[in-house]
């Protein structure tokens, strides 16, 4: 059943499938070169497309442009407001009771967390020392970068880019009672 002759059978099979893979790795290799390829006096020869880049010349800083938000809010459209507030319906209410935010109807001059009864992140309560009230300036910054403005803060939106957009919804605001 089992004698020697199967054992030699069995080495000569794996011995033979060895040596198989080591040929077929070495022919392949001589075909298909992977990695540096040197040619003449040590210059190195691409192996796919080089794309120059050119070196920056300075580093210049991105500038933001001061924007005159007392402009942009007198021009502003409390109906575009009512639209783009739509992204807050989600977690803020305007008719007196809170959500997962706090309510937002007459919140433009409101003491920062100053809803009795709502539980405040601890950095939307330490924020309230150095910026005491929702001013429209105050409004638009928190609404252009929530966690950068109020860091600490568990608003989880990512902002609103546009300086308009945010100046029509702090518009809207002001026109809830």
């Amino acid at each position: 059943m089992f004698n020697t002759m199967t054992v030699t059978k069995a080495a000569g099979a794996l011995i033979g499938a060895l040596l198989f893979l080591m040929l077929a790795n070495w022919m392949a290799s001589s075909l298909y070169h992977v990695g540096s390829a040197e040619h003449g006096e040590g210059e190195e020869v691409a192996q796919a497309y080089a794309i120059p880049v050119e070196e920056a010349g300075g580093e210049e800083e991105a500038v933001e442009e001061e924007i005159d938000f007392a402009a942009l809010l007198a021009s502003a459209d409390a109906a575009a407001g009512e639209q783009g507030f739509g992204k807050c319906r989600a977690c803020h209410k305007l008719d007196g009771t809170d959500g997962v935010g706090p309510h937002l109807n007459g919140v433009v001059g409101r003491a920062v967390a100053g809803v009795e009864g709502f539980n405040y992140s601890a950095g939307m309560v330490e924020h309230a020392a150095v910026d005491p009230a929702w001013t429209p300036e105050a409004l638009q910054a928190f609404l252009a970068d929530p966690k950068g403005y109020v860091p600490g803060t568990k608003m989880s939106f990512a902002g609103i880019d546009d300086p308009q957009d945010r100046a029509d919804i702090v518009a809207y605001l002001q026109a809830q009672p």
